[in-house]
């Protein structure tokens, strides 16, 4: 009797999709891009990298994993956006400028008129377009409602007269996106309005902050009758506190991601491969922060739409971001600690060098680079407000 033929193996479909992201990182990632990679400190790689990377990503069709295809998008399925993303953390891609990409994109798509969408998508994903986001002002952070700076319509046109502040990117952009104050009402809530503006626009100013890291990140952006297209309004005058909402909620989605606390992971590890008798309480913190990530990896799968908690859930991005920007906190101070403090001290003479002083320069300057992840998109007591509220009005 003859013997049975085997059964084939089944296909992971995981694998299969892996390997052509490898393949395609294997190939597009040169060492200088590598190194821009490591290399980074704040919220995204040197400028140059970032738009090279970008540019191969888009040829490659891959810029925007989470857009719908008929949008340009790569349209994959969270988990492959998950698995992507873990991947160029491994291989130490440069982290983009993308703001336009991960967030505003997006709201296009969602809340744009058509002709929005036809004006601002491509250059989103050429990376034409680089966006920053025009929120928080001196008197109006965490409390965003507090907005002030004004926009009054002139005909076709508001004109807009204010500040903005702590402003990422704003030297390096076009374009940006802000909210402002068209009317006052009842309530802070009321009254304002979401536009859409060019960065060349008269009478619009930046003006940069340098942080404690020694990055210049940050800006102050000032208008002084700013000019701005009625058309460029998403949403209808006096509406934006919703349409900002809804933005908030895909920037907390996806700003302080897994794969970006496991490249500073990465770090801390490979700090301690190279420490000759590591004290054994960072080894054990090493290993705690390890089990951490891998925890948080999983609640990301779990949160993302399609995962298997409930879809739709507006507390998912707060919980996610809450998670995520103190746990990249954690890790940098371990990662600081394991390179050594005190070789970290001197920070500027050292940082753009290669040895154990850089690597304890970078990794000082990582840290404090950090130190405002538990503030940006909503601080962290503003998420536990809202995971707060959601739990007390789902057991009424």
């Amino acid at each position: 009797m003859p013997a049975p033929c085997p059964l084939p193996a089944a296909i992971d479909p995981d694998e299969v999709f892996l390997a052509e992201v490898r393949a395609f990182l294997a190939e597009a990632l040169t060492p200088d891009l590598r190194e821009a990679g490591r290399r980074t400190l704040g919220v995204h790689s040197d400028i140059a990298a970032c738009k090279l990377w970008h540019r191969r990503l888009h040829r490659r069709g891959w810029i925007a994993p989470g857009w719908p295809v008929a949008h340009g998008g790569a349209g994959w399925s969270p988990r492959e956006r998950f698995l992507f993303d873990r991947e160029c953390a491994l291989n130490d891609a440069p982290v983009l400028f993308a703001g336009g990409i991960r967030s505003l994109g997006p709201l296009i798509i969602e809340m744009g008129t058509p002709l929005q969408r036809a004006r601002y998508l491509p250059a989103i994903l050429s990376g034409d377009d680089l966006w920053a986001q025009g929120f928080s002002e001196p008197g109006a952070g965490s409390d965003l409602a507090r907005v002030a700076t004004r926009a009054v319509q002139a005909g076709d046109r508001y004109i807009v007269d204010g500040s903005k502040i702590w402003t990422t990117g704003a030297h390096l952009s076009n374009r940006m996106f802000a909210l402002v104050r068209t009317s006052t009402g009842d309530r802070p809530q009321q009254g304002l309005t979401f536009l859409l503006l060019d960065m060349a626009t008269p009478g619009l100013t930046v003006s940069p902050i340098i942080t404690i890291d020694g990055e210049h990140e940050l800006n102050q952006v000032f208008f002084d009758q700013v000019s701005v297209p009625v058309a460029n309004r998403i949403g209808e005058e006096g509406q934006g506190w919703a349409v900002a909402k809804r933005l908030m909620q895909l920037a907390r989605s996806n700003n302080t991601p897994a794969a970006l606390v496991r490249r500073v992971y990465q770090r801390a590890r490979n700090a301690a491969l190279a420490t000759e008798d590591l004290e054994p309480g960072l080894m054990a913190r090493l290993i705690t922060a390890e089990i951490e990530l891998t925890a948080f990896e999983q609640t990301e799968l779990n949160l993302l739409p399609g995962g298997r908690l409930r879809d739709g859930d507006a507390t998912s991005p707060s919980v996610l971001k809450l998670i995520g920007s103190e746990l990249h906190q954690r890790v940098a101070e371990l990662a600081m600690e394991i390179a050594g403090t005190a070789r970290g001290i001197a920070l500027e003479p050292f940082r753009d060098e290669d040895g154990p002083l850089a690597d304890g320069a970078r990794a000082t300057a990582k840290h404090f680079a950090t130190r405002a992840a538990s503030i940006y998109s909503g601080s962290s007591e503003t998420q536990r407000n809202v995971i707060a509220q959601a739990f007390q009005a789902g057991i009424r």
